[in-house]
């Protein structure tokens, strides 16, 4: 019986074939693999994009804080870093009447977002008016309010002044004028650039609009 001779140059072409099938299918599988992680992170990263986009546009930008100070006088609204705010008598209700030299010197609070309510501070009694100029002026319970050029953080020197013709008092957390505890019209007065001949009665309670 004559046995069948294998040829072994056949036999090592098989194999480097089969090797080279098998390279070829796991470079394919790879290739795949890689292509469909890419997409999933680029598709990931895009609705992570979108979505931060989405949230800014729909947050309303922060404006300026309104807090709540302890002092002789009471207790009033500053600025977020302690400087005392002011209403003025010679206002009406939701309209300045203060501008020019009366703006230098008793400087308008302004916001170029919606105000922000610090503890003890009533979110709802804040809100803006629209100046002649086109800046936004923060009000609270429909006082528009204003610093005093003559203050430092923690000072509240033009409290009870008459400059410009009307009284100037701290205002308290439910929106009331504090008449009480008032520095004197000559200190206020003189630092505001204003007359001392108007007159207005007190309480040590405080008091809304005259």
């Amino acid at each position: 019986m004559t046995r069948r001779r294998i040829n072994p140059f056949r036999t090592t072409i098989a194999a480097v074939l089969l090797v080279a099938v098998g390279l070829f299918v796991a470079a394919c599988g790879s290739s795949a693999s890689t292509t469909t992680t890419t997409s999933s992170q680029n598709a990931a990263a895009t609705s992570s994009s979108a979505t931060s986009s989405a949230s800014s546009a729909a947050a309303p930008a922060a404006g300026t804080a309104v807090k709540l100070e302890h002092g002789a006088s009471g207790t009033y609204l500053t600025t977020a870093s302690g400087q005392a705010l002011y209403l003025w008598e010679a206002d009406t209700m939701g309209k300045s009447n203060c501008s020019s030299s009366c703006a230098a010197a008793w400087p308008p609070l302004t916001t170029s977002g919606t105000p922000v309510a610090d503890r003890g501070v009533a979110s709802g009694k804040l809100g803006t008016i629209t100046r002649s100029g086109g800046t936004k002026q923060v009000t609270y319970d429909g006082h528009p309010l204003y610093t005093f050029a003559g203050d430092s953080p923690g000072e509240t020197n033009g409290q009870g002044s008459d400059g410009f013709g009307a009284k100037w008092w701290l205002v308290n957390s439910a929106g009331a004028a504090i008449t009480g505890g008032s520095t004197s019209a000559g200190s206020g007065g003189a630092a505001a650039g204003g007359s001392s001949s108007h007159t207005t009665s007190t309480s040590s309670s405080g008091s809304s609009w005259g």
